[in-house]
């Protein structure tokens, strides 16, 4: 009897030590998911904090500090080069100024889309809400391109939206691979809502 009682007090022990070591691994392993998923919280929240304050300036439009042109090594990557850190690809930026050396706000509104275009290839690392807040950008930026016509013609401002967002697309996305690197960053988008305001420069200041 006594043999028994051992065996199976063993056996209790045994398996006790056991369901109580896959406990504490398992607490362990919760615990070091939910710091990684905190601590991707806190680079997401940093980076859309980042996309949002992005913004086009004066001198961006006035071309201030216009880059040199980057020939060849535009189209090398995805991202492409942007040597005056503006965060507008040089080549498209440049094909701005060339088109409408005498529009301001044209160039304005250009410009602000090209750079929410841009953002798509310029950021550390994408996940669904970084993608996301990009396009809410991006969806900002047409709507300010929009307003250089709000005294024509319902139909003929439409076709010229059209038209120029056309433009700074074909420039953009000018390569298979950065044609690419689109469609698999749009897979990621969710549904959104629009931002309230639309243009970063106010265009009804400038003259041309």
């Amino acid at each position: 009897m006594e043999k028994i009682k051992m065996m199976f007090s063993g056996k209790f022990f045994k398996y006790f030590k056991w369901v109580l070591l896959i406990l504490i691994a398992a607490y362990l392993l919760l615990v070091v998911v939910r710091v990684f998923h905190f601590f991707n919280l806190d680079k997401t929240e940093a980076q859309v904090a980042k996309i949002h304050a992005t913004k086009l300036s004066m001198s961006d439009v006035m071309g201030d500090n216009l880059p040199p042109d980057p020939g060849i090594e535009a189209d090398k990557t995805i991202e492409g080069i942007d040597a005056n850190e503006n965060g507008i690809r040089d080549d498209v930026e440049l094909a701005v100024f060339k088109e409408y050396p005498n529009s301001a706000k044209t160039r304005a509104v250009l410009l602000q889309y090209a750079l929410a275009l841009q953002m798509e290839v310029v950021q550390p690392f994408i996940n669904t809400t970084i993608a996301t807040e990009v396009v809410r950008e991006q969806s900002r930026g047409f709507q300010c391109v929009g307003n250089i016509f709000s005294n024509e013609e319902a139909q003929e401002s439409f076709e010229k939206l059209e038209s120029l967002i056309k433009s700074i697309k074909d420039k953009e996305f000018n390569t298979e691979e950065r044609k690419n690197a689109r469609n698999i960053f749009l897979e990621k988008v969710r549904s959104y809502s629009d931002l309230d305001s639309e243009c970063d420069i106010d265009i009804s200041k400038l003259t041309n």
